[in-house]
């Protein structure tokens, strides 16, 4: 009862904060995303009737805390699925920086949700795996179904699921990441979001944006899609930046991109910023601008890494276990 599977984190496009279920983690509203690649965790998951309790693990940290509590989450429902009582051992490794704004929840719990399915030997599809991987961070279900997806927002556990988008795009997509190291808990900006005077309209407005999206997706209309991200991801600032604590994530070089990333694009490159929650910025644009976009930013003395649209979480051979 042992196997391991790697997901991509993903980048936010239609965003959500605030959660109307904080145990199953069941948000307001849909949300769309678009995994990132090479970016990926590694989780490798084994059921052990010899085990006192279970272990969890993430680089080599052993988890405590809420951290722990949200994985145990995850472990719980497989058991409660798959009828088992054992105890589990969980090791978990990220190819990137974590607690910055890249998505390493998604796709930590994206690959434990599935190598957990696996190892327990359930038959389920990637959709219903997404419900597993929900439990413990909600955009971890688009991480399951991967590429282009959107989670779709029910007040019912198992209609609330992602799936994957066709899209209309080449393969030329490139993520530029812009890395701001700064501390950032996603938890907190759910609670906080919700206190804004800005909720109930940041709601609405994100309602009426994912059919937007959505189109723009399909038909590859790359300045419909990332101008919305864009805007999306300013719409949710100010949302959590207004909760009782006026919590502020962006520092100055996150200020600094955004300007850069503007004139550039006043200048002719298909360009657009966007951010979830930290000051970490992704630069959405295409091949032929990789290099100026990167040079702009080196020139800020900001380290960058050049990433492209990840697929969904997969099953790994044998031989990739990390123990």
């Amino acid at each position: 009862m042992k196997a391991t599977a790697r997901a991509h984190p993903i980048q936010g496009l239609i965003k959500y904060h605030g959660m109307r279920d904080s145990i199953l983690r069941l948000p307001y509203h849909d949300s769309i995303s678009v995994c990132t690649a090479p970016s990926s965790t590694t989780t490798t998951v084994e059921f052990d009737p010899n085990l006192k309790s279970d272990q969890y693990s993430i680089n080599g940290k052993n988890l405590q805390g809420r951290s722990s509590e949200r994985v145990k989450a995850v472990v719980d429902r497989v058991r409660e699925l798959g009828n088992i009582s054992h105890h589990v051992k969980l090791e978990s490794t990220n190819s990137f920086p974590s607690n910055i704004g890249l998505g390493s929840s998604s796709s930590g719990f994206a690959a434990a949700a599935l190598a957990l399915s696996t190892a327990a030997n359930l038959d389920l599809s990637l959709e219903e795996i997404s419900t597993i991987a929900r439990r413990g961070s909600s955009s971890a279900a688009r991480s399951v179904t991967g590429g282009f997806s959107i989670l779709r927002s029910s007040e019912n556990d198992l209609e609330c699921k992602s799936y994957s988008i066709d899209d209309g795009f080449n393969d030329d997509l490139r993520i530029i990441v812009a890395i701001v190291p700064a501390y950032k808990e996603t938890e907190s900006a759910h609670v906080e979001a919700t206190k804004s005077h800005m909720f109930q309209a940041r709601v609405k407005h994100a309602e009426s944006q994912i059919f937007k999206a959505l189109d723009a997706i399909e038909i590859g209309d790359f300045d419909g899609i990332f101008s919305l991200a864009e805007l999306d991801s300013i719409s949710l600032a100010a949302t959590t930046m207004t909760g009782p604590k006026g919590w502020i994530y962006w520092k100055p070089e996150t200020l600094s991109i955004f300007e850069n990333i503007r004139i550039l694009r006043e200048g002719g490159a298909d360009a657009y910023f966007s951010t979830d929650t930290g000051a970490t910025v992704y630069i959405n644009t295409r091949e032929k601008y990789v290099s100026q976009m990167s040079d702009s930013i080196s020139d800020l003395e900001i380290e960058t890494q050049t990433w492209h649209v990840g697929g969904p979480a997969t099953i790994l051979d044998r031989k990739e276990d990390l123990f």
